[in-house]
């Protein structure tokens, strides 16, 4: 399974609001690009469907930007994925929609089942509110370093 950049930059969106939620007004777009790395038109894209799904609220104007709606700590990376990327599998067989050319299945379906059980559980479990804390965590060690 491959994560593309979408949903790789539509993550560090959500980090870097995670780092402002609760606090000042809303953050630009341009600040969350600068920040994480993400090229601002591709972000933009990407903050439109994030806020489609309920994850941010857009501000528009000279004091505008984005600001997370629910709290950081209870939004699921899987949910994040999944708006960004599709369903989480390893193989399109395992899609209840489509139907496995091997009308019988095969031998390799168990096991692929529990790759994609085993990521879904991390992503399940893991929080926009955790990422945002070790990115802090990083930052203080001198992992990154952003003017």
């Amino acid at each position: 399974m491959r994560i593309s950049t979408k949903g790789d930059y539509g993550i560090r969106a959500l980090v870097e609001l995670a780092h402002h939620f609760g606090q000042s007004g809303p953050v630009q777009s341009s600040e969350i690009a600068a920040r994480q790395g993400i090229p601002e038109a591709y972000l933009d894209q990407l903050l439109t469907i994030l806020r489609r799904a309920g994850f941010i609220r857009s501000v528009r104007g000279p004091q505008g930007g984005h600001t997370l709606i629910r709290d950081p700590d209870e939004i699921k990376v899987s949910e994040v994925i999944t708006v960004l990327e599709g369903p989480i599998m390893p193989l399109g067989c395992l899609n209840g929609a489509s139907q496995c050319w091997r009308s019988g299945g095969c031998g390799q379906r168990e096991m692929w089942e529990e790759v994609r059980d085993a990521v879904l559980d991390i992503l399940e479990r893991t929080s926009i509110g955790q990422l945002a804390a070790k990115d802090r965590k990083a930052t203080v060690a001198g992992g990154r370093y952003v003017i």
